[in-house]
């Protein structure tokens, strides 16, 4: 981690058993928690409580891993990583699209972990248009300092929501009348299909692409014209490829 990254992020990590159940009473989003392995004692027993009204993911860790992370030495067990803005709800993107008598255009990520490439398609979702990001909450990066680094900006314009299961909220958005294509390179090329109308572009993370049953999911797959000698492109760079081929067929 650069040494940059390093001091953005411990701004928003909380260490401390009181300080870390203070945060949580205090409604602050804590995008994950992690815990001493094995420890369960009362003030943990606490915070695993107050975890669960939030739904937030816990990963269990060694004392080595703990000391490691820790900016102060004194973790007592628990770090939480603390999300430097706060969340939307998926109605809020849908109520942005109805503000601008438009019709929905989302992009979902399929476990994107690399904070520099979460504030990169945040940041191109925001000049495409988009109404707004959808993120699952487990193995995936969530709103980080670096993230709204990133993002230049547009965090504070473009609605990121975070949800438990991406492909049932792709079930509850389709009973709103959206559709979905899927970022797939054995799909069919993005020039040949239609992609205008309420839509969400689903993109895959880093290295796996979209999960199978996300995939499952999605309407139909597009792929990305590749004409080099390796067989990819960067997650936010193939996000905007195909979020601006759906900015052009809508201004058609």
């Amino acid at each position: 981690m650069k040494e940059q990254d390093r001091k953005e992020s411990s701004e928003f990590t909380i260490e401390g058993r009181n300080a870390v159940i203070e945060a949580f009473r205090a409604g602050k989003t804590i995008d994950r928690l992690y815990l001493l392995d094995g420890c369960k004692d009362g003030p943990i027993m606490t915070i695993k409580r107050e975890a669960a009204k939030q739904g937030t993911m816990i990963k269990y860790v060694a004392k080595e891993r703990l000391d490691q992370m820790s900016g102060t030495g004194k973790h007592q067990g628990v770090i939480a990583s603390a999300a430097a803005y706060g969340y939307a709800e998926v109605e809020d993107i849908l109520s942005k699209a109805r503000e601008k008598g438009e019709q929905p255009f989302i992009l979902l990520l399929d476990g994107v972990e690399d904070p520099h490439n979460l504030g990169a398609i945040i940041r191109t979702a925001n000049q495409a248009g988009a109404h707004g990001v959808i993120i699952p909450k487990n193995r995936a990066v969530g709103l980080t300092a670096t993230v709204a680094k990133a993002s230049a900006g547009a965090l504070n314009y473009t609605p990121v929501a975070k949800v438990t299961n991406l492909g049932q909220t792709i079930e509850e958005l389709k009973k709103e009348g959206l559709w979905f294509v899927c970022a797939d390179m054995g799909g069919t090329p993005m020039y040949q299909l239609d992609l205008k109308g309420p839509i969400g572009l689903v993109v895959g993370g880093e290295g796996n692409g979209v999960g199978r049953l996300v995939r499952e999911k999605c309407d139909m797959c597009a792929a990305i014209p590749m004409h080099g000698d390796i067989d990819s492109l960067n997650v936010s760079v193939a996000a905007g490829v195909l979020a601006y081929e759906i900015v052009r067929q809508r201004m058609l």
